[in-house]
């Protein structure tokens, strides 16, 4: 799998099913970080998901601890409207994780502050724009990703 998509708490099953659609037609890898704000048999999560699901490559976890504590050898870089670098300039290679927050907040405090040489940003052009949607952010690092994957 060339990348590891990393949802910390998401809530929106829509938005999960989307990038789970998203990680099998890119050949990445979903981690989801519980707790969820829906059911994992959610239909809705199904639904954006198709009949995908079930060939989707996923590992859940338990807790944020816990996802640290199996991946904590891992290269990560981490996704926030906080960020000071533009996701063009992450250093992508194949395994990369990408970590993104929920929908509400993002990524909390504590994991920004932890991690502001690996902290990068989409960035947006209008000033009435707080962020993109989680789907769409992810396909935007995703694709940027393999791109540059593909040219190296």
């Amino acid at each position: 799998m060339p990348l590891n998509i990393v949802l910390v708490e998401p809530e929106i099953p829509n938005n999960t099913g989307n990038i789970g659609r998203l990680a099998l037609a890119s050949g990445s890898h979903l981690h989801l970080v519980k707790p969820f704000g829906f059911e994992i048999d959610d239909t809705r999560l199904k639904r954006a998901g198709l009949d995908y699901w079930q060939h989707l490559s996923v590992t859940y976890y338990d807790s944020l601890d816990h996802f640290f504590q199996k991946n904590k050898n891992q290269k990560m870089v981490f996704l926030s409207s906080h960020g000071n670098k533009s996701h063009w300039d992450i250093p992508f290679e194949d395994h990369l994780f990408l970590i993104f927050g929920k929908e509400s907040v993002g990524l909390s405090k504590p994991i920004i502050e932890a991690n502001q040489n690996k902290l990068f940003k989409i960035p947006l052009y209008s000033k009435h724009v707080r962020s993109l949607n989680i789907a769409n952010a992810v396909s935007i690092v995703v694709y940027e990703g393999l791109k540059q994957l593909q040219q190296s």
